[in-house]
Formats: C-alpha cells, structure tokens, sequence
C-alpha cells in the first residue's frame, strides 16, 4: 500500500478505481456505507483522521514477531463479532499454529484473504497479538485502528511508524480499571508467562542446559532450588504458585504490603513474602537458583531492580527468566531474545529473555486472550472508537497514539514525548 494514502475512505473509492475491478469489490462494502468525501475533511478538528462509520471492517493478519504462534481472535470471537454486524477479514494460515484452520474461521463468518496486504488493506481495525514488525508498518495508513499490544516504552521505533503514519494505536496493556487499576486485556498473558516461568526456569537449570544441576523440589535430605520472584503481580503471583507447587523454595518480593498479606493468606505462609528494597533484592538474588523478573509501570519502562553487580554476585550457572523484558527488562544485563535463541550467559547466570512467552503455547494462549478482548474488539467495531472510549474509560486509557500524537501519559513520558488529552482531541 502506498504510505500516501490518507483518511480510510476519502480517497477510498478513487484509489479502488485506480486498481481495477477486484478492488473495486473489495471496497464495495466500504462503499454501500456511504463512506467518502460527503462526510468533509475541513469539518475535522486539525490533526485527527476522518471518523470510520460503523460498523468498521477487522482485520486479523498472521502473526510475523519471531517464534509467535499465536492468532488474534478465535472463529467464536468471529461468530461474536459478525452477529453483532462486523465484517471480519483473516489471514490464510493465521490460526495454523494455535490448530484453527480456515475452514473453521470461514465457518464462523470470516473472510480469508489471500495475504497480509490484503488484510492491512481492507482492515479498519486490525487486531493482532504482538507489536507490528518492520515489514508490517509500511502497510498501515491514516487514521487506521490498531488493536493490539504495543508496548510502546520498549519498541520506540515502533512508536515513531505509528506516529509517522497517523494510527491510532489502542494497546492492550493500557487498558486498566480505574477503580481497582486491574489490567484485564495483560492478565490473561502474564498469567500464562507466570505459570510458564518456573517450567523455562527449573529446564534451564538441568546442567545439560547450561544450570546449575539443582532440581526445582529437591529430593528427601537434600534442599530445594531457591526461587526469588520479583514483583507480585499477575506474573510473579503466578510465578510463585506453580514453582512452589512444584515444592521449590520460593520468596516473592513486592513495594505492596496488601498484596503480600494477600499472597500470604491464601498460601498460608507456604510462599515467603518480603517487601521489596535495593537491599532486600540484592541479598535475596544472590542466594537464588532462579530469579524470575515479573515487574510492572502500566505503559512505562519496567524498572530495573538487579544490577549488573547483583548479577557478577549470584551463584554460578543460576538461571533468571526476566518476564519483564517486553517492557524493557527488570535486570541491567537483560536483553531480547526469541523462542529460536532463547538463552546467553553474563557472569556465568544464564538470561532467558524472550519477549513472547505465551507465544510457545498459543492453543491456550489464542484462547485465553480472545475471552479477554473481545468485548473490546466488540465495542470498537460497532461504536467506533470515539464513542466506545467515552462509554468505557478502561478502554480509552489503552489509546496510546492518534493522529500523529501520543495521549496515553504513562507512554508519553516513557517516550520523551508530550501527552495530548484524548478528551481534548475528540471534544
């Protein structure tokens, strides 16, 4: 798609008659709905895209982020959507890998397109798993709907393409609860991160693997692996349980007295709770087989609690998976890794740092995340973004980019940028 195309529809019927018949039909539907220049562009207030009329086209592509198997929606979230009069557009070959095929989604009500274009093309809101790629900006346009996680804070050259390209960019992770600040659209993921943290970890150290050789529950005479988890959040909390599940010596460490006294109530003191400080973080990870990074700034940069010389003092061949790493990282020697290179040593620990955890078991994954989007994804088809973020304030927190501007402020002053009041622009 050409980066100059501008509003979704102003343009659209010209640029259909410039491609030839096909995309002619393709547009067709755009075009019954009367979308075009009739609605008047000096209307706008400066700087905003043309509002879609509704109900808008979705678009699902296959996901491209290294070593992710994950789809965006399931043929019941397609059921859920074309009842309720979207039209949805999947990818060939997108719910592959989580073992949904075509012929599923087509029985649901979804179109198949051929290729991603296609899908980036026709999709109003496009819905996806992971931030897009390099090969997917180029294909986004003016005023187009992103719906996805973006975490922005860790990817700013992902922010700049959306910026560049005018999208408005609604970010799962943002989406929060203003009474109990929950995140219901990252629980799901950071469960799933959580529960797989101390599997990744007690494999990684199995001495064939690069580990210390210290099996997680230990044997009869002989102690446990000691698990430190940082942060008690929906990763750490899930964290801790499965690992002391699987009878390791686990301490949890969190700044919130309340969620440990939590922790320590329904675990009745089978999880060791400590609040967290420099100090406190420095002793407990020195000692530790695994370290396990589960900390959380809604739409910041995670903060970084282990230090490159709390590292050079940990045990030899101890383990850290840092599931914080798609915000950046909790620990200074933490980098990106993928599924396919998963692991590199610094001072003799093993990092595991892969920024798609979920992404290794996407049957669950698909799942778990659809129940948790779709009433979302549902709200934005059929309203429009304007009126599902005034309806729903949860909702309009997960608004990180429109019109060439930022407006979530947590992503904002990760980003070095000025935050625009959303109220202001749609007032």
């Amino acid at each position: 798609m050409s980066p100059a195309r501008g509003t979704p529809k102003a343009g659209g019927k010209a640029k259909a008659a410039g491609k030839g018949g096909a995309k002619a039909a393709a547009k067709g539907k755009a075009a019954a709905k009367g979308k075009g220049a009739a609605r008047g562009k000096a209307t706008r207030p400066a700087g905003l895209p043309e509002p879609l009329r509704v109900p808008l086209v979705v678009g699902v592509p296959k996901e491209t982020k290294g070593g992710e198997h994950r789809v965006a929606i399931t043929p019941d979230g397609v059921s859920e959507l074309v009842h309720q009069g979207a039209t949805v557009v999947v990818e060939a070959g997108a719910g592959a890998d989580s073992s949904i095929t075509d012929d599923e989604y087509r029985g649901a009500g979804a179109e198949i397109a051929k290729d991603a274009t296609e899908v980036w093309e026709r999709g109003e809101i496009v819905c996806k798993v992971k931030e897009p790629q390099a090969d997917e900006l180029p294909l986004m346009w003016d005023g187009q709907i992103l719906f996805t996680y973006l975490h922005l804070a860790a990817y700013p050259e992902v922010a700049e393409g959306l910026l560049e390209r005018r999208v408005m960019g609604i970010a799962y992770e943002t989406v929060q609860l203003g009474d109990t600040g929950a995140l219901p659209l990252l629980a799901p993921m950071s469960e799933v991160a959580g529960r797989m943290a101390p599997q990744i970890g007690a494999h990684y150290l199995e001495h064939h693997n690069g580990g210390r050789g210290v099996l997680f529950g230990g044997a009869p005479g002989v102690r446990p692996a000691r698990v430190v988890v940082l942060g008690a959040g929906n990763v750490g909390w899930n964290a801790a349980w499965i690992a002391a599940g699987m009878e390791a010596e686990v301490w949890l460490l969190d700044r919130n007295l309340d969620r440990l006294r939590w922790v320590d109530q329904i675990h009745k003191g089978r999880i060791l709770t400590l609040a967290s400080n420099r100090g406190a973080v420095a002793r407990a990870v020195t000692n530790a087989d695994l370290v396990v990074g589960a900390v959380l700034v809604p739409g910041g940069r995670a903060p970084v609690l282990v230090t490159e010389d709390m590292v050079a003092n940990m045990r030899p061949r101890a383990v850290i998976v840092d599931c914080a790493i798609d915000q950046g990282g909790c620990t200074e020697t933490s980098r990106e890794t993928t599924h396919a290179d998963p692991v590199y040593e610094v001072h003799g620990v093993v990092h595991y740092c892969v920024g798609n955890v979920p992404g290794a078991v996407p049957v669950t994954s698909t799942k778990a995340l659809t129940n948790a989007t779709l009433p979302y994804l549902a709200a934005l088809a059929t309203e429009g973004p304007q009126r599902a973020a005034a309806t729903d304030p949860a909702l309009a927190a997960g608004f990180n980019t429109i019109g060439g501007r930022v407006v979530n402020p947590a992503v904002a002053g990760a980003l070095g940028y000025p935050a625009a009041p959303l109220h202001e622009l749609w007032s």
